[in-house]
């Protein structure tokens, strides 16, 4: 029998520690993220100013994060937080392995400043 990939633990084993956040004062409890800069050379999911090396806009990010953790069910208004960066979601999907949810795919934006 073919043994099944585990998202979540390799997410867990090399994953930052985050916290999700809503306006309304819940806060989820800490768990284990991937957040990573993002720099296209095209601007399929991003805005900003398209250069010839690529993408000059600072500030976007690729989260991917644990199954049980579903941030597609946050509000528009909902923050991803981890240690002194705060992040607004600009998208997200849950991804899927048959019709198993795997883990959560994200846009981040960071917005450290703009309050």
């Amino acid at each position: 029998m073919k043994q099944k990939f585990n998202f979540n633990a390799v997410i867990a084993s090399v994953g930052r520690s985050v916290v999700a956040h809503t306006p309304d004062g819940w806060y989820s409890t800490p768990y284990r993220a991937l957040i990573h800069p993002l720099r296209y050379k095209n601007k399929m999911y991003l805005e900003g100013k398209f250069t010839d090396i690529g993408n000059s806009t600072s500030g976007y990010y690729l989260y991917i994060g644990p199954s049980d953790h579903d941030i597609t069910k946050l509000g528009n208004d909902a923050v991803i937080i981890s240690g002194d960066e705060k992040y607004v979601i600009t998208r997200a999907e849950r991804c899927y392995l048959g019709e198993e949810v795997t883990h959560i795919w994200a846009i981040l934006r960071n917005v450290e400043g703009e309050e």
